[in-house]
């Protein structure tokens, strides 16, 4: 059994942050250079240029908030545009955006919610312009506590978020029906969790950075069980596989196949106990027939080469 689908692969939500081109994300290297000691522009320098020099949203217009955190000059609910093209339409105090505001991008982005000090701070729901939301908890600008991520056409996740990523328990369902409940840390799933797909097939167990490994178990949809040891997503190390009709093997696996030492048994009592490799039965083995007749023989590539034959 392997990893048959987006399960490990990364999720992808982001909330406010990587909303920019790749150019933007770059940033500036004319405005860095125009920031002054105190953090505001010189004069001549170009206010559009310091926002692309931001990888978040909420940072783009910190030079003119700087400006009027000084001066003055906005009111509470009166709908105030910044030289960027983005406008702000709730509470100030202290000419810094302070209690319940809205704030839309000129790109159709928008964050609206609470504000403490010029940041999202507290509940706030943000909407990118192709459709994505964030609802939940804010602290400086990004996702932290609880909260609900949608992707319009992929994935949503709802939980616990540290910095803006993924982090403590949450639930992610993917539009085809997949699923998964468990841990996450640092946007990845990572510890307990149950994967479940779409086709009704299911792993419980231990995950690593967005990978199965560990002890974990796994039922497929005709029946078929395995618990045991992962490696990278398959099965790999001690583990016991059964089948419905009552064939069984415990023993040990690597990438996935029989390798090493294990006991095979069929439905009709017979077992082989012995060696394998790459799946087949290799090496020294025990083969008893369904008559209770126990001999050893020696196996090649599955084939006993004297003795009983009986491959799995």
């Amino acid at each position: 059994m392997w990893c048959k689908s987006e399960c490990c692969q990364s999720s992808g939500c982001d909330t406010s942050k990587n909303c920019l081109t790749v150019e933007e994300q770059k940033g500036s290297p004319a405005a860095k250079a125009a920031l002054d000691t105190d953090g505001s522009i010189e004069e001549g320098a170009e206010v559009a240029d310091a926002a692309a020099f931001s990888t978040s949203y909420f940072e783009r217009d910190n030079a003119e908030l700087s400006n009027i955190k000084r001066q003055g000059g906005v009111e509470n609910n009166v709908p105030y545009k910044f030289r960027t093209g983005a406008v702000y339409t709730g509470q100030w105090k202290n000419n810094m955006r302070h209690g319940f505001g809205t704030q839309a991008w000129a790109d159709g982005c928008s964050y609206s919610g609470q504000w403490k000090n010029n940041e999202a701070v507290g509940n706030g729901r943000f909407t990118h312009s192709d459709g994505d939301v964030y609802m939940g908890q804010w602290e400086k600008n990004v996702a932290h506590g609880l909260g609900a991520y949608h992707h319009s056409s992929k994935t949503s996740y709802r939980g616990e978020w540290s910095w803006d990523l993924q982090d403590g328990h949450g639930v992610e369902t993917w539009k085809e029906g997949a699923s998964y409940r468990g841990n996450y840390r640092g946007g990845l799933k990572d510890g307990f969790g149950v994967y479940r797909w779409a086709d009704g097939s299911e792993y419980r167990g231990a995950w690593t950075d967005n990978i199965i490994g560990g002890v974990g178990s796994y039922v497929a949809k005709d029946g078929r069980k395995y618990r045991g040891q992962w490696k990278n997503s398959v099965i790999d190390g001690v583990g016991l596989y059964t089948w419905p009709g009552g064939r069984e093997y415990s023993g040990r696996y690597a990438a996935d196949q029989k390798h090493g030492f294990g006991v095979f048994s069929w439905e009709d009592g017979r077992k082989y106990e012995g060696f394998w490799q790459k799946g087949k039965q290799s090496g020294e083995g025990r083969y008893t027939t369904k008559d209770g007749v126990t001999k050893s023989a020696v196996w090649e590539n599955g084939i006993a080469v004297n003795g009983p034959k009986g491959s799995a």
